[in-house]
């Protein structure tokens, strides 16, 4: 039997999950498990699919990125199926790995994707890196010190921290973290008075 398993990212993505669907359905996929999750995400229809897989069956996905977000989580993947007995075929590499070459190939083609992933990374560090050092990297701004003065006032009306953050849609540890800062200058005040 053929299992089929489709991933997009995004609720926007709706488009290609069809798309997936339609090719999987297309190969004679006979149950095909579908969400809508960015893969750094607990997959549950993912979990579903390796659970119902049976001995001799395949798990079929239209790319490898929709199944396994690194070569670890590649290897678990396949050693689900291996202990299942069951295969993975990836249709647009036309790879099975029910045939010990597809195995092989999968582990290589995992391989270069993660050292490409890794190498993307590095690339990203080194222009931070650059931008800073010319002063043209700013960062993400921190979201939670722009509304201090909107925590000290509603903490004055005497607000707990908690409905502060829920009321600012900042986190709890932010809300508490200005709350410090702002004692920390007070209690620095008065020991310079005394």
């Amino acid at each position: 039997m053929r299992i089929g398993y489709a991933r997009v990212s995004t609720i926007e993505q709706q488009a290609g999950l069809e798309a997936q669907r339609e090719a999987l359905s297309a190969v004679g996929c006979e149950e095909v498990f579908f969400e809508k999750i960015s893969s750094v995400q607990r997959r549950e229809e993912l979990e579903k699919a390796l659970k119902f897989v049976r001995r001799g069956d395949s798990l079929v996905v239209t790319k490898l990125d929709r199944l396994a977000r690194s070569i670890p989580d590649l290897v678990k993947i396949m050693q689900t199926l291996e202990e299942r007995e069951a295969s993975l075929k990836i249709l647009d590499m036309d790879l099975d790995t029910g045939t010990p070459t597809g195995r092989l190939l999968l582990h290589l083609i995992g391989a270069i994707a993660e050292f490409e992933r890794t190498l993307m990374l590095e690339r990203q560090r080194i222009g931070i890196k650059s931008a800073k050092a010319a002063g043209l990297y700013k960062g993400r701004k921190p979201t939670a010190r722009s509304k201090s003065d909107q925590v000290f006032d509603l903490h004055e009306r005497g607000i707990p921290a908690a409905e502060i953050a829920d009321q600012l849609k900042i986190s709890r540890a932010s809300t508490y973290r200005i709350l410090a800062a702002k004692r920390a200058i007070q209690d620095g005040s008065k020991s310079i008075q005394s």
